[in-house]
């Protein structure tokens, strides 16, 4: 298995969490369960011409080779004939709108052919990383497509939507409570449903969901530690009411239980071995 990252230059560093590049030649299993962060990501498959749609209990589908994969609040499915050569860029809440034509939330819990959201020089930009082999040469082309399409889709007002949000996001990350939304948009000025509007189309979930999500990852981070908290004390750590609260989220969210995934957590802490 081969893993690598590389964390762009400003301004893109500003937006863009991460490019990486995962090449799995032979995986232990044959689907992987993706847990949700809330965060939009690209992917595009440099072995095949197609990935696969994978639903529980139904036949896997083809579906196009690249990929926009929305901001989700509950798990996914992947293959892993899939994970043999992937590149993708991962980008930071509310970081994916400065390159795209519309809202966020257009993309939320979907998965859309990088073509119907980059038109053709999505084409373009996948066959140019196909044609080399040298990772840092294909990180150096996302780079460059990045930067043309940021300048493509400058919009009116982002440098204020991107404040407000940060300013959200960076309070939401401090106490991820349901309380703190009121809080947060009372401080902003605006009405708490101006104030969801902008965040949903900027992120691409509601204040409330992203607020859950975050706590639900904080539990999924403790967890893939392999942390020695009871679940009582691992509920309250992480801003659940109690107990009950954690197990019923964390199932929501993952579609299993705590036990289970620690179980059958993998090297990512967002990736569960499935079959």
């Amino acid at each position: 298995m081969l893993y690598l990252e590389r964390i762009p230059a400003a301004p893109l560093s500003r937006l863009v969490q991460v490019l990486w590049y995962s090449h799995v030649p032979v995986a232990a299993q044959r689907y992987e369960r993706i847990l949700p962060t809330g965060c939009t990501q690209v992917i595009l498959n440099l072995e095949r011409d197609c990935l696969h749609d994978c639903l529980e209990g139904a036949p896997d589908q083809l579906i196009a080779p690249a990929l926009v994969v929305g901001g989700r609040s509950t798990y996914e499915i992947v293959a892993a004939r899939d994970m043999v050569s992937l590149i993708g860029i991962s980008f930071k809440p509310g970081g994916f709108a400065a390159f795209a034509a519309d809202a966020a939330d257009r993309f939320s819990n979907r998965s859309i052919p990088l073509e119907a959201a980059w038109g053709i020089a999505s084409l373009n930009l996948r066959s140019r990383l196909r044609e080399t082999d040298d990772i840092r040469t294909r990180f150096r082309i996302i780079e460059a497509f990045l930067l043309e399409r940021l300048a493509a889709c400058a919009r009116p007002n982002a440098d204020a939507r991107r404040r407000l949000v940060g300013f959200a996001l960076e309070n939401f990350d401090a106490a991820p409570a349901l309380s703190t939304v009121r809080e947060v948009a009372r401080s902003t000025g605006l009405s708490e449903r101006r104030f969801s509007q902008i965040f949903r189309e900027e992120v691409g979930l509601t204040p409330k969901v992203w607020c859950r999500i975050q706590r639900f990852q904080r539990a999924v981070r403790m967890l893939h530690s392999g942390a020695d908290i009871p679940w009582a004390g691992l509920a309250l750590d992480c801003g659940f009411y109690d107990q009950s609260h954690f197990a019923n989220e964390f199932r929501a969210f993952s579609g299993v239980d705590a036990t289970t995934y620690s179980a059958n957590r993998t090297r990512w802490a967002n990736h569960i071995a499935v079959g």
